[in-house]
């Protein structure tokens, strides 16, 4: 009993050291974001690819199914030796799953940041930048709107593209593709308008089945961001929009137009209208399907998800919470206009 006690404190106290003691962002790097991870995500991904479903079914499954034990575990004991066993179990799985996390994956997040990494100019982050890259992208989707929805794209593959754009980042290893799962929280998925998400725990990407040819080369692509250890949303968005840039034709009109959306949105309503209008009618027309699956889910489940995912990055030291999503325009735009909106390394 009291070495059970023992134990528990231990996993306690050890979960809250990785939650509150400060790592040098330098030493996580080095040892941890190009070290020790990138071996367990080239182990588990090649292995969980072979795997036609996704595990974290699985493991929500084996939740429920152990919840259920304890409970009726507990139901067979006085009501406060219950409480105060179910209360110590409950901080104990808790504790020992944030360090599984943590070991997994979750680390990441206190690595150092990308902006430290590339060539990033404050004074290039203007108005008339964001301009200038929303013109960028209106043109570009003009362009290749044609190309991009022919049968069969012709240039790099998609994993091809990735494994450049990592390097571009400095990668010294580059990390094993996801290959995209459907999961049985599809519906939650399509209600709370959630494109993807990486399973930290088996280093696997789950797609929206919903989400339209189009945006699928850019959410899988931010996808595999995650798995290759940038944990911030802006930072795998750009490893992402890198990616498409140097994918076939669909991905590159697939990074064009995640992008477009995301400078739009900092842009001033009527200037806002104003650049829709200068889109021809093929952009136009999937922006509209891509607006109309957005209709389909439901604001009381999206906000919820959405606040839920903001107090995860905050507590992840992500001080943006969900507004890191929309950083990533600042970080393109931090490279200039003059090196094709692409980033340098220092």
């Amino acid at each position: 009993m009291i070495l059970r006690l023992i134990v528990r404190l231990g996993i306690v106290a050890l979960a809250a050291g990785a939650a509150l003691v400060p790592l040098p962002p330098g030493a996580i790097e080095r040892w941890y974001s190009q070290g020790l991870y990138p071996a367990i995500q080239e182990q588990f991904t090649p292995a969980t690819n072979q795997i036609p479903i996704a595990l974290l079914d699985v493991a929500i499954l084996a939740a429920i199914v152990f919840a259920a034990w304890r409970f009726a575990r507990l139901r067979s004991g006085g009501f406060v030796r219950s409480i105060v066993s179910g209360a110590a179990g409950l901080a104990t799985s808790a504790a020992l799953l944030y360090l599984v996390f943590m070991t997994l994956w979750g680390f990441n997040y206190r690595r150092v940041p990308l902006r430290d990494k590339i060539v990033h100019e404050p004074a290039s982050v203007t108005d008339a930048a964001a301009r200038q890259f929303a013109g960028d992208a209106v043109a570009r989707l003009n362009a290749l709107h044609g190309d991009a929805h022919h049968d069969s794209p012709a240039g790099p593959t998609l994993e091809q593209a990735f494994a450049s754009a990592q390097t571009r980042l400095g990668a010294k290893t580059t990390a094993v593709p996801g290959i995209p799962k459907r999961s049985v929280l599809e519906v939650y998925f399509r209600w709370a308008a959630i494109d993807g998400m990486t399973n930290p725990f088996f280093h696997e990407i789950i797609v929206n089945p919903d989400v339209l040819p189009t945006e699928r080369p850019f959410v899988i692509a931010h996808e595999w961001a995650h798995l290759a250890g940038y944990a911030v949303e802006s930072e795998a968005s750009l490893l992402a929009w890198l990616t498409c840039r140097h994918g076939n034709a669909l991905a590159q009109y697939s990074g064009w137009m995640a992008m477009f959306g995301q400078v739009q949105a900092q842009l001033p309503p009527r200037e806002q209208r104003d650049l829709f209008a200068r889109l021809e009618p093929g952009p136009r027309k999937d922006f509209a399907a891509i607006a109309a699956r957005f209709a389909r889910s439901q604001p009381m489940v999206r906000n919820v998800a959405r606040d839920t995912y903001d107090v995860f990055l905050r507590a992840n030291r992500v001080e943006a919470g969900i507004s890191s999503y929309d950083e990533v325009v600042q970080l393109i735009l931090g490279g200039g206009a003059e090196h094709g909106w692409t980033p340098r390394l220092r």
